[in-house]
């Protein structure tokens, strides 16, 4: 399988089995057009490029069976057989504490309710948040690295748990022989000077929410007397990344249908000095008004492709920063398990809600047909926890057949559930937008390697 497409002037093929990806001129794409699915050459197709000469057309013909024959175009399928190793059961690697049901921010697109998940405000108590701890230990298996997620609604409104499970998992992982690495995500109103030290001295990451321009931000991000949100989180944010230095932080933001044109916004994020950026697709109910639809796709390609072009003069000119969606590593990557199965939601990546139950993800938190079972019973047995062991980019029909598979791996399973009742049909809209996001990253890629003036 190949994907051919025509990006900025370019013409770029990947061959999806490899991984290879390649800058072809006019005469090889077209010619390469004259090949079946499976990479047979058909000769009535080649015959009607008669806008080149013969001799033109057999050099890209022997350099497309050159790439052929060395298995960097029309690749078999090396995974298929692999499939059962990959199935198997896994252990619980990290968690997503959510440690605040509560919110001080009324965002329009909310998927919990603003904080609520359902059900009623509540805030995780540090025993909930140590047997958290315990179980990922006690679930963990010989895993040495563990994660764990600080989430909400917004987490710094129980700042003094966040603290006291930090300082109980460090004197576990003493005894044992675990090493645990800590992100929280805030919408930063709270974000004083001893929550950002503390933060900076403890977190390996940190999220902080600002959807960008403040007329868009302001639209969207309101607090609870109905007030805009930027003027408040915009100093703090920046000063939070002042201090942090060189660790890892993100400035993380949503863009809805009010604002397709959200390359201005994250131009906007990387103007105010913010070098780690991610403006991400929004994920709310068909015909909320703020739903991404079908008739806005072609509006939100060109936006990435837009973006793309000035993503790539601002890093040659100097001013160089990151957008999540456009980092790709062609060169390692994500091991084969992961891009098979994904994130891991419901096997090795689990929620645990202030009342310490379990579930396979923060998104499915509150939906009790995903109840998983608690920290103090363990594990239920509920069946949906199979389905997401046997969830794969091979057991879904629409990502079998998907030029995209292994970049994205399969999509978001809560996105699947969502729209279509199903973990195993993907989010349709969110595929496409991942599609063009990956096309992007991947002339990006090109350019880089070119120096700016193609491969």
């Amino acid at each position: 399988m190949i994907h051919a497409f025509k990006i900025h002037g370019e013409n770029m093929v990947v061959d999806i089995m490899s991984g290879a990806v390649h800058v072809l001129d006019d005469i090889a794409y077209d010619v390469l057009s004259c090949f079946s699915s499976d990479g047979v050459l058909e000769p009535d197709k080649l015959r009607m490029l008669t806008k080149y000469d013969e001799s033109s057309i057999n050099e890209a013909l022997k350099d497309i069976e050159y790439l052929i024959e060395n298995k960097m175009l029309f690749t078999e399928d090396p995974y298929t057989e692999m499939l059962p190793l990959w199935t198997k059961q896994t252990v619980v690697k990290a968690l997503c504490l959510h440690i605040a049901h509560d919110c001080n921010l009324r965002c329009s697109y909310c998927f919990a309710g603003t904080g609520e998940y359902m059900g009623k405000r509540s805030l995780m108590s540090l025993e909930v948040g140590k047997k958290a701890i315990d179980f990922l230990i006690e679930n963990s298996g010989n895993r040495k690295n563990l994660e764990v997620d600080f989430f909400g609604g917004e987490p710094l409104m129980n700042f003094d748990v966040v603290k006291g499970i930090v300082d109980y998992a460090r004197e576990r992982e003493k005894k044992s022989d675990k090493n645990f690495r800590f992100t929280i995500t805030t919408n930063v109103l709270l974000l004083d000077e001893d929550k950002r030290n503390y933060i900076n001295e403890n977190m390996h990451n940190v999220v902080l929410s600002l959807d960008g321009r403040k007329e868009v931000n302001d639209a969207v991000r309101k607090r609870i007397d109905g007030k805009g949100s930027y003027d408040r989180i915009l100093p703090l944010a920046k000063q939070m990344v002042n201090e942090r230095g060189e660790q890892q932080y993100y400035v993380r933001g949503t863009f809805t249908r009010k604002n397709l044109d959200f390359g201005a916004d994250v131009m906007h994020l990387a103007d105010l000095g913010f070098d780690q950026i991610s403006i991400e697709p929004v994920v709310a109910p068909e015909n909320s008004g703020l739903d991404i639809r079908n008739e806005d796709l072609d509006t939100v390609y060109r936006e990435y492709e837009r973006l793309a072009k000035e993503y790539v003069e601002r890093r040659k000119n100097g001013k160089w920063f990151n957008f999540f969606h456009f980092m790709i590593d062609l060169e390692g990557g994500p091991c084969i398990a992961k891009r098979l199965r994904g994130c891991g939601s419901g096997t090795e990546y689990l929620a645990v809600s202030p009342e310490g139950e379990l579930y396979p993800c923060h998104q499915f938190v509150g939906h009790k047909e995903f109840l998983l079972g608690n920290i103090y019973d363990g594990l239920n047995g509920n069946p949906i926890r199979e389905t997401f062991t046997e969830t794969n980019v091979y057991t879904k029909p629409e990502c079998n057949s998907c030029w995209a598979k292994f970049y994205c791996s399969g999509g978001c399973a809560a996105n699947a559930w969502q729209f279509n009742n199903d973990i195993k049909v993907p989010y349709e809209i969110g595929c496409e937008l991942e599609k063009k996001r990956l096309e992007c990253a991947l002339w990006i890629k090109s350019q880089e390697l070119s120096g700016g003036q193609g491969c």
